[in-house]
């Protein structure tokens, strides 16, 4: 795989990223000491943590996914050169009541200095805000809803603590996460009015059950220079297939595992439904549905950089092995259609 840019930063990744989430929940230290190895035995230099991390979010896994990165990183002399490491400090809590009430200057900068030293690294390559901090629809909401706006912290003081880890040499780019158009556009106007940190990357989710990034912020982002790194292209292993039969039951898959993962967009009995059109079209075309699926992310204009997630050595290779894979006009075509009957269900 040949690296892109992230937006006007100095990063180069390669267009597949290692996301880590399941670390500290589903993968133990050492399988995914396993899983980092042969990512990077295979060409990924691009791995993605949040101080949050593991999913399903707990208290107690609370920076647990940092740790095992960190770990990994004391036991492998040379790996941290070889990669471009993303980590995101966590927006407001949504239900997390462990996680700080607000997105501070100050809260900011401490939860920096404290994924550095789960890390054991020196400098975060790409530091992002994992939510807005200001009132928005997120995480399957549909609607903003301006009643409910209240004081918060504002972008110009989030780019202030951006700004500030910088300078120290602590953060070498800024990005952000879940944003809208707007929050975009705003964090950009902000930087260039007052000189501060320009974000060079947006993590939003986009496949084929969700591509609402397509509805607006993929032009923001192509005409500020913006890179996308997609999120759950599997659609939280709905576009695996492994759901057609039986439903979210029944399999060691989160979606399965945990009750909390049903009740999001993911979960929507017409997510499911929507993923079962794809997964079908796939067989029709020779191929897995996540051949199709990541296919679908990987050869995309819009997105920079794919980010996969990955419980065994089994499925980072095959979500590896699908790089490549070409998608024809005909079968774009097939894939447009479907999305336009039934829309964006996981959105």
């Amino acid at each position: 795989m040949n690296t892109v840019s992230l937006g006007a930063s100095t990063l180069q990744v390669t267009p597949i990223c290692l996301g880590t989430m399941t670390f500290g929940e589903q993968v133990n230290e050492a399988d995914a000491h396993q899983i980092l190895d042969r990512s990077l035995e295979r060409g990924v230099n691009f791995l993605d943590a949040a101080e949050m991390y593991s999913v399903p979010a707990r208290a107690e896994t609370c920076g647990a996914t940092e740790t095992i990165l960190g770990n990994w990183f004391a036991k492998r002399p040379g790996a941290r050169e070889k990669l471009v490491l993303a980590t995101k400090v966590a927006g407001p809590a949504r239900g997390m009541p462990w996680l700080r009430p607000e997105v501070s200057k100050a809260g900011i900068i401490e939860a920096c200095e404290a994924s550095l030293r789960r890390l054991q690294t020196d400098v975060i390559d790409l530091y992002q805000i994992h939510w807005p901090a200001r009132n928005m629809p997120a995480f399957g909401a549909l609607y903003f809803d301006p009643a409910k706006d209240k004081p918060g912290v504002s972008v110009h003081e989030q780019l202030e603590a951006l700004a500030e880890l910088v300078q120290a040499g602590k953060v070498r780019a800024v990005g952000l996460s879940n944003e809208t158009p707007y929050g975009v556009h705003e964090f950009v106007r902000l930087a260039e009015q007052h000189g501060l940190p320009r974000v060079a990357t947006v993590q939003n989710p986009y496949c084929l059950i969700n591509r609402s990034y397509e509805n607006g912020l993929d032009e923001t982002c192509h005409r500020l220079g913006v890179s996308l790194l997609a999120y759950s292209p599997l659609g939280f292993g709905l576009l695996t297939g492994k759901y057609d039969a039986n439903g979210l039951v029944g399999d060691a898959g989160r979606m399965a595992l945990y009750d909390s993962m049903r009740k999001q967009r993911w979960g929507r009995p017409e997510a499911l439904d929507a993923a079962r059109r794809y997964n079908a079209l796939a067989r029709e075309h020779g191929m897995t549905p996540a051949q199709l699926a990541l296919a679908f992310c990987y050869t995309n204009w819009r997105v920079a950089s794919t980010i996969i997630g990955v419980t065994s050595l089994a499925q980072l290779d095959e979500c590896l092995d699908a790089w490549g894979t070409a998608l024809s006009p005909e079968l774009l075509k097939e894939i447009d259609k479907i999305r336009w009957e039934l829309r964006d269900p996981a959105q």
